[in-house]
């Protein structure tokens, strides 16, 4: 899977440039961003604007992800196809994440906290 990542302040951008975040990427994109919060980062945004599909093997990196940062950090979505964003809303995972339409909105709502 390739993945664009770079650093504004604390906060981790984590960018997949593959169209798809499936049972055969899911474990890779898992792994990164596990070892990224196993380095210390605690500030992630995922800018999903290249993605248009996750499936529940996808979804479920995100999540653990998400379990993995645990209340110290956060990790925020940016940027969603709608495809992907009808995904959150039918998991209800639109609840569970903060969910922003650019890729600087969820930076700056990281940096601010």
């Amino acid at each position: 899977m390739r993945i664009e990542e770079s650093r504004n302040r604390d906060v981790l951008v984590v960018k997949p440039m593959d169209r798809r975040i499936d049972a055969s990427s899911a474990g890779a994109f898992k792994s990164l961003l596990h070892d990224r919060i196993q380095g210390g980062q605690r500030r992630i945004v995922l800018n999903l604007s290249e993605v248009d599909f996750i499936d529940s093997t996808g979804l479920g990196a995100i999540v653990s992800s998400l379990k993995a940062v645990g209340e110290a950090g956060e990790i925020v979505i940016a940027n969603p196809q709608e495809t992907v964003m009808s995904l959150f809303r039918l998991t209800r995972m639109n609840r569970v994440f903060q969910i922003l339409p650019s890729e600087e909105e969820a930076v700056a709502s990281l940096s601010k906290s």
